[in-house]
């Protein structure tokens, strides 16, 4: 399903659509479109961007493309999901040490909606944190590792 999505292949193209994409939250999913994670997390990205397209605007990034924003949001596991509003990093509290990324798949279709709902709600009223209402269980485990410089 990622070829029903646009993708962005360049820092220049990502930087144009984080400056450009204005009162929607922009969705960029980090990861490769031959990765069976990613393309299930595609299925749901593309099955949703028609009901979400007046709150959001979902694009591809492959991390091997742009190497330097996978670095810059430490991405360490694919696939990622990164959300900005107006121009804004999102964070999502989703229960983990991580609020800058929605790190695997959504379960459902509707867990992705809800969580575009409560990022553009939050952000409409001036929030750079919101709480995830996606139910814990649904959201991947993950043991994330910070290294100390």
């Amino acid at each position: 399903m990622s070829f029903l999505l646009p993708k962005l292949t360049s820092k220049h193209e990502l930087d144009q659509a984080i400056k450009s994409t204005a009162e929607k939250v922009l969705v960029l999913r980090f990861g490769r479109d031959d990765d069976s994670v990613c393309l299930q997390l595609d299925d749901i990205l593309a099955k949703t961007s028609r009901d979400l397209s007046n709150m959001a605007t979902i694009y591809l990034v492959d991390v091997d493309k742009v190497a330097v924003y996978t670095q810059y949001f430490d991405i360490s596991f694919i696939p990622s999901t990164v959300f900005f509003f107006n121009g804004q990093h999102m964070k999502v509290d989703y229960g983990s040490p991580d609020h800058t990324k929605f790190v695997g798949s959504f379960k459902t279709k509707q867990d992705f909606i809800d969580l575009i709902e409560v990022i553009y709600r939050g952000a409409m009223r001036g929030k750079l944190i919101v709480q995830s209402p996606i139910d814990l269980r649904n959201v991947p485990k993950y043991d994330l590792l910070y290294q100390g410089i």
